[in-house]
């Protein structure tokens, strides 16, 4: 979905879990970077190039792959793109969440009893593959650690902010030329009104909650959440109102 000239929401499906769902990593760029917002699920990559050539970008001109958080539904597809693309992407993505994306810890929400409640209505074959990556989860080098605040000078400008309780080095991203907020997992989209982070995936529901107060220093108009999509209706006012400031 075209948003703006150099902005688009990309629609892929995910089949995780035993369902289907419509996930929206972001593609934006200029004239000299091409930048993807989070990478799907495992097994992904020609459904990006896909998405890619649709906009009217070449694949081959990805240069920068930001990471809003270590989930699997947002890293999986990572370690394909990098290695079947001849140009070398810089990984950026907040220093909390770097050793779970780089392997180095296992991802918090991985855990054996977690993984246990997730999978025990689904059949056997599947519960089988879902352990198997979920115990040997996709990984790569992140390159750049970014922060609260930080402000990145490509594509007319993108703001770090800084909202962990979903996971804790959970980023946001604000681009300045569309003013629109890219939301990750602190916020979510249902029946065409944006909530906070499913309670039922964020650990620190408190703090997540804490987080998305931040967004209202900014001058949003748009938002896309990962799980939910574009919004453009009163998204100022709604924001305000999750933060308990109306």
């Amino acid at each position: 979905m075209k948003i703006s000239e150099g902005l688009e929401m990309l629609e892929l499906t995910m089949e995780f879990m035993g369902n289907k769902r419509t996930i929206h990593p972001a593609l934006v760029w200029d004239e000299d970077n091409a930048v993807l917002i989070d990478t799907g699920v495992p097994g992904q990559l020609k459904e990006f190039e896909k998405s890619f050539k649709a906009a009217g970008i070449s694949f081959s001109s990805l240069n920068k792959i930001i990471l809003t958080h270590q989930d699997i539904d947002h890293i999986g597809s990572l370690p394909e793109i990098l290695s079947n693309t001849e140009k070398e992407i810089e990984v950026l993505a907040h220093k909390e969440d770097k050793p779970y994306i780089e392997g180095d810890k296992p991802i918090i929400k991985m855990n054996p009893e977690r993984m246990k409640q997730m999978t025990e209505t689904l059949p056997e074959d599947k519960q089988a593959s879902i352990v198997a990556i979920m115990q040997k989860p996709p990984h790569a080098k992140v390159d750049t650690t970014i922060e609260d605040e930080q402000v990145l000078p490509i594509c007319g400008g993108i703001t770090v902010i800084f909202t962990p309780g979903h996971t804790p080095g959970h980023i946001s991203l604000y681009l300045h030329k569309y003013k629109t907020l890219i939301a990750g997992d602190a916020l979510v989209g249902n029946d065409g009104q944006i909530y906070g982070p499913s309670e039922r995936v964020t650990p620190d529901m408190k703090q997540a909650m804490e987080s998305i107060k931040k967004f209202t220093k900014y001058d949003i108009e748009k938002v896309i959440c990962y799980h939910g999509g574009f919004f453009d209706d009163s998204t100022g006012e709604r924001l305000k109102e999750l933060a308990g400031e109306n």
